[in-house]
């Protein structure tokens, strides 16, 4: 399955379930919901081991194990994490792991991934808190953010070729070192499953986004701050000889009361400053996705004409 450059333009939306608090049965009767709606194209799971706050010890489901269950419960949402950690797993097992969920979807899936935690000089210390409690708890070490975005440029490299190159390869990176390196078998997605890429590091990150991702998922507060570090991508963009247009523009917003109308309205907000993939992020209790349907997506198609 190949999605082509036309669809990355066109205006989309989805969900994103946040596993903390949330058994499976929930999640899977909302996606479920979700794949019976079809103007929700895409849905989403969050990557994180332990709760980011309240009670370390709630429950909390494994992203990837997760979306596999869920590849299986569905059977035309295009599904993803958004974004994997590249700390947490190593990309070669992740590359595994992906082509597999692309197998059991039958080429549905969405690669996320995202450079993680690292340590800055304005990482604040509420931030750091969290960061530590779920890497001290998982074993994960805290690194520098720039050597986190150069970790997840060398992942992109090689995930990419393992899903691509037919004979066992070696890799001989900075941070990954490989030896005989094969992925067997192959996503079932053409030319590989598309892969988002979250983070707004303008020196950095964005330079990945622009080197190998088809979505850009920009964690904007602001349609402005979103126009701010789009206009940073199409730059790099032209450094590196990208179509700027290849790469979807995305963001999440946070469905945090019952107010639809300003959720409607923050959403246009953001259409008109660029993005063209919404990932709608819903709390429960979980209202009916009709409604955000009804009152959220279809509006906003209506209104471009989709």
């Amino acid at each position: 399955m190949e999605v082509t450059v036309h669809e990355r333009r066109r205006l989309s939306f989805g969900i994103k379930t946040s596993q903390a608090g949330i058994g499976y049965d929930d999640i899977c009767r909302l996606w479920q919901e979700a794949d019976s709606i079809d103007v929700i194209e895409h849905a989403w799971l969050w990557d994180h081991m332990v709760p980011l706050r309240g009670p370390a010890g709630a429950p909390a489901l494994e992203a990837w194990t997760l979306l596999s269950a869920l590849a299986a419960q569905t059977k035309r949402l295009r599904l993803g994490v958004i974004v994997t950690n590249n700390q947490l797993r190593r990309p070669t097992l992740l590359a595994k792991m992906a082509a597999t969920v692309d197998i059991i979807s039958g080429g549905r899936l969405e690669f996320g991934l995202g450079a993680g935690a690292g340590l800055t000089s304005q990482l604040e210390e509420a931030t750091i808190d969290i960061v530590r409690r779920e890497y001290d708890g998982y074993g994960v070490p805290i690194i520098r953010a720039a050597d986190a975005v150069s970790a997840l440029a060398e992942a992109c490299t090689l995930i990419r070729r393992m899903w691509s190159e037919a004979e066992p390869f070696d890799f001989d990176g900075k941070y990954y070192q490989l030896s005989g390196t094969v992925c067997e078998p192959k996503p079932v997605s053409r030319p590989h499953p598309p892969i988002t890429i979250g983070g707004a590091g303008q020196k950095l990150t964005l330079r990945v986004v622009a080197e190998h991702a088809d979505i850009w998922n920009c964690p904007a507060r602001t349609p402005e701050e979103f126009r701010q570090s789009s206009a940073v991508l199409d730059q790099h963009c032209a450094a590196v000889g990208r179509d700027p247009d290849e790469i979807a523009r995305s963001v999440q917003l946070i469905l945090r009361d019952d107010d639809l109308a300003n959720t409607r309205d923050q959403v246009q907000e953001f259409i008109d400053a660029g993005v063209n993939h919404v990932v709608l992020a819903p709390l429960p209790p979980f209202r009916p996705l009709a409604d955000l349907a009804t009152n959220i997506i279809e509006p906003a198609l209506a209104r471009i004409g989709t």
